[in-house]
């Protein structure tokens, strides 16, 4: 049911991969507008990693917020608002079921990934991984991305065209330098004249960024140095 306060209240969250009790980290796929939590959950299919669980929540109406990202934040509210809080309480529930927060893997493409991106620098802490496929920090241009705490070493992939037509190529750099300093393990991946699409190697890229959360013992670095 949706509110006219809280709009991503009670939608629901789409699963696949390993049970929570036996998985050894999980991704939240955060899916873009106009889209679903199906169309994003299929990308695990591509991960092809089965110890992993899957969490895709649903957006009310199929997108997050109504307006562009970098449109003034008061016009997207409440629903970024209510969509934050969604990602928290989702959080929170991996974490209720005992998997820490540097298990938990971000990943979102377009509206997603904004709103994934958002999640982690106003909650910062180390995870397992976050992951923008054509996204980058929500706020009109000029906005200053100060954000306390740290992503104390956090693997980020960043992924986008030089040319969407929805995601300037400065923003996902705004973007990498805040992560930056917030302690993020950042990599960027700007590629030619890409449409406003997922390629194969950012999904190559995430899947070893995965394949790393996902074993015995978690090292970013070990990411970066792989890719």
């Amino acid at each position: 049911m949706m509110t006219h306060t809280d709009p991503h209240q009670n939608q629901p969250v789409l699963t696949a991969g390993a049970p929570l009790n036996r998985a050894r980290a999980a991704v939240v796929m955060v899916h873009g507008r106009g889209a679903t939590a199906t169309d994003i959950l299929g990308l695990a299919d591509q991960f092809d990693l089965a110890d992993l669980a899957y969490l895709a929540p649903q957006a009310a109406g199929n997108r997050w917020y109504p307006n562009r990202f970098m449109a003034p934040l008061a016009s997207n509210e409440p629903f970024l608002s209510s969509a934050l809080a969604s990602l928290d309480a989702l959080v929170q529930r991996l974490t209720d079921a005992t998997i820490a927060p540097e298990r938990i893997v971000l990943l979102g493409f377009s509206q997603g990934a904004c709103l994934a991106l958002e999640y982690a620098a106003r909650h910062a802490r180390r995870y397992g991984g976050l992951i923008g496929f054509s996204g980058g920090l929500i706020g009109p241009p000029g906005t200053q991305f100060d954000y306390p705490g740290s992503l104390a070493g956090t693997p980020v992939f960043l992924g986008c065209s030089d040319v969407d037509a929805h995601i300037p190529v400065e923003r996902v750099h705004e973007t990498a330098d805040c992560l930056r300093r917030l302690g993020g393990n950042v990599m960027v991946n700007i590629y030619p004249g890409l449409a406003h699409t997922i390629n194969r190697d950012e999904l190559t890229v995430a899947q070893r960024l995965l394949a790393v959360v996902g074993a015995p013992a978690t090292a970013g670095s070990a990411w970066r140095r792989d890719t």
